[in-house]
């Protein structure tokens, strides 16, 4: 039976990876952004906050907390906690969330050159995976978008693939 004074919370997982993305870590931790993942029930934000400069302020309170690190081994841990998780475009990151079958809303860096991760990004949105945008686009996002209306990404199935390369080399 579970505990009736334990609070039930909800929380976001935000990973840029390895790299550096500090305008999402920023975005994320804004004032705007903090009030409107509490209108929507939010009570932790976990940040991944990869190579970036910026180290966001540790916040903790009755009601709400937001909290960071670098890098380890392994976010599977953080990415099954997780109720929302927000990422950069990275193809691992990405397929790590999905695979874990959690609401995703994907961040393009508009700052890089030739950004190839926005047309994955695309697609998956295309296929009803994701939800993406821009930092400056975030929070209408968030207000604005139905996660229960996006559609788990199926896993592979290599067996068709092997199948179809054995047609293509004469083997079957």
């Amino acid at each position: 039976m579970a505990d009736s004074n334990k609070k039930l919370t909800k929380n976001v997982f935000v990973t840029v990876g390895t790299t550096s993305f500090d305008a999402l870590i920023k975005t994320v931790c804004s004032e705007n952004l903090i009030e409107v993942f509490r209108e929507l029930g939010y009570s932790k934000i976990l940040l991944q906050i990869g190579r970036g400069e910026y180290e966001p302020p540790v916040m903790k309170s009755d009601d709400f907390c937001v909290e960071y690190y670098r890098l380890k081994p392994s976010i599977s841990e953080d990415v099954s906690s997780a109720d929302l998780i927000i990422s950069h475009a990275g193809a691992g990151s990405v397929l790590e969330a999905m695979g874990a079958k959690k609401p995703l809303i994907v961040v393009i860096n508009d700052s890089l050159m030739g950004n190839h991760q926005v047309e994955l990004a695309y697609q998956l949105y295309k296929d009803g995976h994701l939800y993406y945008g821009t930092c400056c686009e975030l929070k209408n996002l968030l207000r604005t978008v139905d996660l229960r209306k996006l559609k788990p990404l199926e896993p592979g199935r290599p067996e068709k693939f092997g199948a179809f390369l054995d047609q293509v080399m004469g083997i079957s």
